[in-house]
């Protein structure tokens, strides 16, 4: 029998609508959650990406500033843009799109670093992951964060489950270790130096692949009736995009599994929406 398939719109609408409802509600209370995307340059990707996101703010009653910048801007333009977002009282979200210009990518780092904590709806600050690591969560990275609601809203159990994750980035694989750690999962990370990685997913009530390899997890890598979550996106042709499971093999073995596309990556511009509407709700108590 095949896995129950977990498409990314049909959770990302609950999402948005949890948003939606929780927008108006700081409404009555006179305060528009506000994000501001700064653009450095002419990135087609990046321009579509925030457009995405810009549309979803408005959909939402969020308010929406787009800071677009020329190629050649500067690092200290940047982080006095930066600074003077950090400032305004009615910008609650900053997210600066990478990937930066290659004159000035070397100092992504700082750039990000130079965002307000509290306003930093991306989650990557030191600050936001050094709470995440303490197990007491603000704002946290959006794609992982998604992976959890999704299980939540599929009534997938987290509690006492194994899970094993494929991936130890920054953005994916390290902040959902801690987040499947704090719903009380046993979590294993593997990575490009794990041996034997066949069989300890094979051990994985709940396998989250996130390596960026096209179709890295097959069939006889997968627990009958595991979760599998497919993090990946990879273009292995013009028109064509894969996860990192090989999902026709897989969706004959696994209880539920999310697509590629229409997967995972449907939910973070979801939950950015949900972390601007924290940082408004957490600024609002400061």
């Amino acid at each position: 029998m095949s896995a129950k398939i977990l498409y990314g719109k049909d959770f990302a609408a609950q999402i948005k609508e949890s948003a939606r409802l929780e927008v108006e509600n700081l409404k009555n209370l006179g305060v528009t959650p506000g994000l501001a995307v700064i653009i450095v340059g002419e990135n087609p990707a990046s321009q579509v990406y925030v457009r995405n996101k810009h549309k979803t703010c408005e959909e939402l009653g969020i308010r929406s500033e787009i800071v677009a910048l020329p190629e050649n801007t500067t690092k200290n333009t940047l982080i006095n843009t930066i600074d003077a977002l950090n400032a305004d009282k009615n910008t609650h979200g900053i997210l600066v799109q990478l990937p930066l210009p290659a004159e000035i990518k070397n100092s992504s780092e700082e750039i990000l670093n130079r965002i307000d904590p509290r306003k930093d709806v991306d989650g990557f600050h030191p600050v936001n992951v050094g709470n995440l690591v303490i197990g007491s969560p603000k704002l946290v990275p959006c794609t992982p964060a998604g992976c959890i609601e999704m299980l939540d809203l599929a009534n997938i159990e987290i509690d006492g489950k194994r899970a094993v994750i494929i991936g130890r980035s920054n953005i994916v694989g390290k902040p959902l270790f801690h987040l499947l750690l704090a719903r009380h999962a046993t979590v294993t990370i593997c990575h490009t130096h794990t041996k034997n990685l066949p069989e300890i997913a094979r051990e994985a009530d709940i396998l989250v692949a996130a390596s960026g390899k096209p179709n890295l997890v097959t069939a006889d890598m997968v627990k009958p009736g595991a979760t599998v979550i497919d993090v990946g996106i990879n273009r292995i042709a013009p028109k064509k995009l894969v996860g990192d499971v090989d999902f026709d093999a897989v969706k004959e073995i696994a209880g539920a599994i999310t697509p590629v596309p229409g997967g995972v990556g449907l939910l973070t511009v979801a939950m950015l929406m949900k972390n601007v509407v924290k940082a408004a709700k957490l600024q609002l108590k400061a």
